[in-house]
C-alpha cells in the first residue's frame, strides 16, 4: 500500500507516493536548524527516504541551493498533526501510521532516534 502526499516544489504541483518507511521533516522559514537541515547531505540518515515539508514558502531565500528539495504542503502538516516545526515523523505506509516522532536538532540526532524503527 502506498500513501500519497501532494504539495508544491519549486512552484510546481507534485504528488509523491510513499511506499517505504519515510522520514517527513517539517521545517519553517527563519529557523537556523531548518536551514542547516536543508543544506545538509543527510549522510547520517542512511537509506531512509526523506521528505522535507514546510507550511509556507521561504520568503528570504534561505533554502535556495539547498541539498534537499522542500515541498510546500500545509495539508500534510495538518494531517500529520505537526503544528510547530522543526519536527519529524517516521511514517510506515503499510500501516498508515506514524512510527516515531520528535524535534529536529540535526541529521545525526534524527538518525539515532529512528534507527530502532528501521530494522
Amino acid at each position: 500500500m502506498a500513501l500519497s502526499i501532494s504539495g508544491v516544489v519549486n512552484g510546481v504541483p507534485v504528488t509523491k507516493s510513499i511506499t517505504e518507511k519515510t522520514l517527513v521533516v517539517a521545517i519553517k522559514p527563519n529557523c537556523d536548524g531548518c536551514r542547516d537541515f536543508v543544506h545538509s547531505t543527510l549522510d547520517d540518515l542512511g537509506n531512509v527516504d526523506v521528505l522535507v515539508v514546510s507550511e509556507t514558502s521561504d520568503p528570504n531565500g534561505e533554502w535556495i541551493n539547498g541539498n534537499q528539495e522542500v515541498m510546500i504542503s500545509p495539508e500534510i502538516l495538518d494531517t500529520l498533526g505537526i503544528k510547530w516545526p522543526p519536527f519529524f515523523v517516521l511514517i510506515d505506509p503499510l500501516t498508515s501510521m506514524i512510527i516515531t516522532e520528535g524535534v529536529v536538532f540535526g541529521p545525526s540526532q534524527i538518525a539515532k532516534e529512528i534507527a530502532p524503527f528501521l530494522l
